[in-house]
């Protein structure tokens, strides 16, 4: 779907997906003013509170930005821009749904800070490393060479996840477990290495953010059940939508580039997707 994903998300009806995952993009291409929030301090949920704000769960809570807007108003303008898309997308999950929130280093820390108070700390289930060796090397630092995924649940006691979906991984030292063991391989923990799409390799569509369909397939698989629903409000090439069509679920792909939709429909073609 071609469009700014904000008023499709509020047009929505709400539970309708069991996995949400969103790869938002840093610089937004728009200006947008930051609103500084002062004197106030970040205690999770605050039911009925005055002077705080309405939540999304029909509860209030206080969000403090000062002291992390001080840095760069660069960081209050996106997070103005994200904090109502992921608020539609906590409304939009099942009541077993999670969301994935895939950033890089810049901006995790600050995200899981919202996504707190927005979700409820004890709605946390992970950060994954998604680590890679691929472009450039830092002389002056280490080399960054991963990504960071939160995983956020609905609610922290009744999300599926479902690891005996997921494919396995081969062991590292395959001769320290049996042989039934290092046949079956292991389960993927919360790091996963995955090469990124190669340059000249079939998966490739030309798309600039493209990501790897392995890291989505391992995302469905463990958090959705065939029949399910996958919303991704910033598809890009529209890897979520791909992988979900293999799995045998739905899915929901927004994103207002156009050569981003004009990929997706080349990529989708055959798989009955709607475009709109």
């Amino acid at each position: 779907m071609l469009g700014d994903n904000l008023p499709i998300l509020r047009a929505l009806p709400s539970a309708a997906f069991a996995v949400a995952y969103l790869d938002p993009p840093f610089n937004t291409g728009r200006l947008r003013r930051a609103e500084r929030v002062r004197g106030a301090r970040v205690d999770g949920p605050i039911t009925g509170a005055t002077g705080g704000r309405l939540g999304f769960r029909g509860q209030g809570y206080r969000v403090t930005r000062e002291m992390t807007l001080g840095y760069d108003d660069r960081f209050g303008d996106y997070w103005d821009f994200l904090e109502p898309r992921l608020e539609e997308t906590w409304r939009l999950l099942s009541p077993d749904g999670l969301l994935y929130l895939h950033l890089d280093y810049r901006e995790v820390h600050y995200a899981k800070v919202l996504l707190d108070a927005l979700f409820g700390p004890e709605c946390f289930i992970n950060e994954i490393i998604w680590a890679y060796d691929y472009g450039a090397r830092a002389k002056r630092r280490w080399p960054a060479k991963h990504d960071n995924i939160l995983v956020y649940a609905k609610h922290p006691d009744w999300y599926h996840f479902d690891a005996d979906a997921v494919d396995r991984e081969p062991y590292m030292a395959p001769g320290l477990v049996t042989p039934e063991k290092a046949a079956l391989g292991k389960l993927p923990t919360d790091t996963w290495w995955h090469t990124i799409v190669s340059p000249t390799g079939k998966e490739r569509t030309g798309y600039p953010t493209q990501k790897p369909a392995g890291i989505l397939r391992r995302i469905v698989q463990a958090s959705s059940r065939p029949g399910d629903w996958v919303l991704d409000p910033f598809a890009g090439s529209g890897t979520a939508g791909a992988v979900a069509h293999q799995l045998g679920r739905e899915f929901l792909l927004i994103d207002d580039n156009p050569e981003a939709v004009s990929v997706m429909r080349e990529r989708l073609h055959g798989t009955g997707a709607v475009f709109a």
